[in-house]
């Protein structure tokens, strides 16, 4: 009984905390925490192609893309799963917003256990994973496991610098133009909450 007391206790603030959340000063949220509105799958491209993919499907409204499950919001966050039999095309979403120009992006993600994921800024794919099992970046002392962990994306004259808890992930990855944010699923179950924004 007290048990039961106690999950529901936390449950219930979970999603306070969650329903309290607003963006920094100067910052707009992309995820409303609620569904998945402003949110699309996209024609998926070639890596070498600056151009982002046309929308194929957009989700507003909706706590549940129409991909096995693929994309779920609950208790304010984008759970990112893989389910083994969907179509690898299903496996991006993007933002329907384009971004251009010099910007901060900041969001916050949970890995499971070796769980594998990334964040497209624009185009190309940052790497966000279960980073000290699942690497590239083994060597990180502040990433905390299976916790939550924030991402910081500083953009300047089409060059992003990249942190996780203030460790640098890529010092200087070459953007195209203009394109949107997405968030990748590829193995495990992947969190992301408080994304937000901001323009320079």
């Amino acid at each position: 009984m007290i048990r039961s007391i106690l999950l529901l206790f936390t449950l219930a603030t979970t999603v306070a905390q969650a329903q309290d959340w607003q963006p920094e000063a100067g910052f707009v949220s992309l995820f409303n925490g609620k569904d998945l509105t402003g949110w699309c799958f996209r024609v998926k491209t070639k890596k070498d192609d600056p151009k982002p993919g046309a929308i194929l499907d957009k989700h507003d409204g909706k706590t549940e893309a129409a991909d096995a499950g693929r994309y779920i919001v609950r208790d304010g966050v984008i759970a990112v799963t893989f389910p083994t039999e969907a179509d690898k095309l299903t496996g991006q979403i993007y933002t329907v917003e384009e971004f251009s120009g010099d910007f901060v992006l900041k969001l916050e993600f949970r890995a499971s256990v070796n769980a594998d994921s990334g964040v497209f800024i624009i185009k190309p794919q940052l790497q966000c994973r279960d980073y000290l099992v699942a690497g590239p970046y083994k060597d990180l002392k502040a990433y905390k496991p299976q916790d939550w962990n924030q991402m910081e994306v500083t953009v300047k004259k089409g060059v992003a610098h990249c942190t996780c808890n203030g460790e640098v992930l890529e010092a200087a990855l070459a953007l195209p133009p203009l394109g949107p944010i997405g968030l990748e699923g590829d193995r495990g179950v992947m969190e992301y909450r408080h994304i937000q924004l901001k323009k320079l």
